[in-house]
C-alpha cells in the first residue's frame, strides 16, 4: 500500500514513470498526499545530481538555467501551469465564480505569462547568488518544502470547487496525512543538516514557506472561498522562491 501511494504521487507530480500504473483512484491520490515530501526529495535528489555533474564545468548563470530546466522536465511543467492559470483567475478582477472559470480554461492569459516569466527570473537570479555549499543544500531541500507546503495547503484549508483533480487530495487527506508528512519533513530536514550542514538554513526555510503557505492560502480563500489544484501548484512554486530567498538571505 505505501508502495503503491508514493508511485501514485510520483506518477501525478513528476515524469518519472518507475512503473505503469494505469489504476487511478481518488482515495489513492489522497493516501499519496502523505508522501509528497519524501517525493520533492527524490526531485531535490535529481537536481543536486545535475548540480554535481556540470556544476563544476559551468559559469552560474548557464547552470542556473539548466537547473531550471531541469525541474520542470521533471515535473512536466504541472506546477508552472497552476501558478499561471492562479494568476490569470485571481488577477482577472472578476467575481468568484467568473475567476474559477478562467483558472479551469487551457488557453494562459497575459497573467499567467507575465507571472511564470517573474518566478523563473527571480529563481534563476536567486540561483545564481548562492555558494555552491548553499546551492546544493537548496536544491536538495527546496522541493522538500514545497511539496509540504502543498499538504499544509490541502490539509488545513477548503477546496473551492465541487470537482476536479485537486478535489480528491482535498478529500482523502486529512490531519493524519499532515502529521506523517511533517514527520518526513522533519527527518528529511536533518539529512540535510548531516549531509549538507545546512541545518539552520533548512529549519528557517521551511518557518518561512508555512508562514507564506498561511498568508497566501487565507488570501486565495478569501477571494474563491478556498483553494483549487492551481493555486496548489502556484504555492509550490512560490514556496520555493521563499526557501531560495532565505538560504541567499542568511
Amino acid at each position: 500500500m505505501l508502495v503503491q501511494d508514493f508511485l501514485t504521487g510520483l506518477q501525478f507530480l513528476t515524469r518519472l514513470k518507475v512503473a505503469q500504473q494505469t489504476d487511478w483512484s481518488a482515495e489513492s491520490f489522497g493516501r499519496s498526499v502523505r508522501l509528497f515530501p519524501l517525493i520533492g526529495a527524490v526531485i531535490g535528489l535529481l537536481l543536486v545530481a545535475v548540480d554535481f555533474i556540470v556544476g563544476k564545468h559551468l559559469p552560474p548563470n548557464v547552470l542556473a538555467v539548466i537547473l531550471i530546466v531541469m525541474e520542470i522536465v521533471i515535473t512536466g511543467g504541472l506546477h508552472g501551469d497552476g501558478l499561471m492559470d492562479t494568476a490569470d483567475g485571481i488577477f482577472s478582477g472578476r467575481n468568484r465564480e467568473r475567476m474559477l472559470e478562467i483558472m479551469k480554461d487551457s488557453r494562459v492569459g497575459a497573467n499567467g505569462v507575465m507571472a511564470f516569466c517573474l518566478v523563473v527570473l527571480l529563481k534563476w537570479s536567486l540561483l545564481i547568488d548562492l555558494t555552491p555549499a548553499h546551492l546544493m543544500a537548496a536544491l536538495f531541500i527546496m522541493p522538500v518544502i514545497s511539496r509540504f507546503s502543498m499538504v499544509v495547503a490541502i490539509t488545513c484549508f477548503p477546496y473551492a470547487r465541487p470537482d476536479g483533480m485537486g478535489k480528491a487530495f482535498a478529500q482523502y487527506a486529512g490531519k493524519k496525512a499532515l502529521l506523517v508528512a511533517a514527520v518526513l519533513t522533519g527527518v528529511l530536514v536533518l539529512l540535510c543538516t548531516i549531509v549538507f550542514s545546512a541545518g539552520k538554513l533548512a529549519v528557517a526555510g521551511l518557518a518561512a514557506a508555512l508562514l507564506f503557505t498561511g498568508l497566501f492560502c487565507n488570501y486565495v480563500k478569501n477571494i474563491l472561498g478556498g483553494l483549487t489544484g492551481d493555486t496548489y501548484g502556484a504555492i509550490t512554486e512560490l514556496s520555493e522562491l521563499v526557501v531560495l530567498m532565505v538560504f541567499l538571505i542568511l
